[in-house]
């Protein structure tokens, strides 16, 4: 029979409209090696592989691999992996928390509504990047680099530089370099006007094996350390709503709140659109 594999919608409005995560469940006996072939082979931004939990207080475990490495956390993954697991009768240790062991240690989630949310993990990486190095995303992202209001490490697994912009369409607007000769991935934010149905208007971009630089659809990740950074820098008070994948015809929304313990939770929709078991 194989293994069950499930095709998750993460983010999205409608079905086709976030971001897809492959979930390969059962996956413990594939080598590091088969799950970084099978991820290639998919070719999406991510797929992960759900293990069984070698922490006591966590639920599952789930590996996480892009086309290129293998990585300690990812947004979109953790919240399409619980909900693959969940579907596949995945019983929480505690009522209505699961717990995700990955790279980056546990992570918490919960069920938020009709929607999963999961608790943005400390940054490996924070602080203010060198003025070289928003130069040099200014030059891969082709705008002055006046246009850049604010910047920051917002590394939480992947790496990312975030960069703030003055307005959403400013942010719409930018048209990045194709190729870079090194690793970069950079994440770009700006305001909506008061009163708009989203305060936010995101834009990832990350490189490939070949230098090629690809624009991600919704990033969880990204979402939840620039939540970090926008509550920490008092840009924002209250719970928000983010777009993204605007400029590739999605209409990804990301649910960013913080509770009053200073924990922010990024939350969005998930839907299987196809499942089914793997030939291996």
């Amino acid at each position: 029979m194989g293994r069950p594999f499930h095709l998750v919608d993460v983010f999205g409005t409608d079905p086709f409209t976030g971001n897809p995560l492959p979930v390969v469940g059962n996956a413990d006996g594939l080598s590091t090696e088969d799950m970084q072939s099978i991820t290639r082979w998919f070719n999406h931004s991510e797929t992960t592989f759900l293990v069984p939990a070698t922490d006591p207080k966590a639920d599952y475990r789930v590996r996480i691999f892009t086309i290129t490495h293998e990585l300690p956390f990812a947004g979109h993954p953790t919240l399409g992996s619980a909900h693959a697991w969940l579907e596949s009768g995945g019983q929480p240790k505690r009522d209505g928390v699961i717990v995700q062991e990955c790279g980056a240690g546990l992570v918490t989630l919960r069920r938020d509504r009709d929607r999963l949310a999961f608790a943005a993990p400390p940054l490996i990486r924070g602080g203010r990047p060198t003025e070289q190095e928003v130069a040099k995303v200014a030059e891969v992202l082709q705008i002055d680099r006046a246009a850049i209001v604010e910047a920051t490490w917002a590394d939480n697994g992947p790496g990312w530089i975030a960069v703030l912009l003055e307005s959403a369409e400013a942010v719409l607007a930018v048209e990045p370099i194709r190729h870079y000769p090194g690793l970069i991935d950079i994440g770009i934010v700006g305001p909506h006007a008061p009163g708009a149905a989203t305060a936010f208007e995101l834009r990832a971009i990350f490189y490939d094996r070949q230098g090629t630089l690809i624009e991600d659809p919704v990033t969880g990740s990204l979402n939840a350390s620039v939540g970090q950074w926008l509550f920490a820098t008092g840009r924002v008070s209250g719970p928000y709503i983010a777009a993204q994948g605007t400029r590739l015809g999605r209409t990804g929304r990301v649910f960013v709140e913080q509770d009053g313990d200073g924990q922010v939770w990024v939350g969005g929709a998930t839907r299987t659109l196809f499942a089914g078991h793997t030939a291996f």
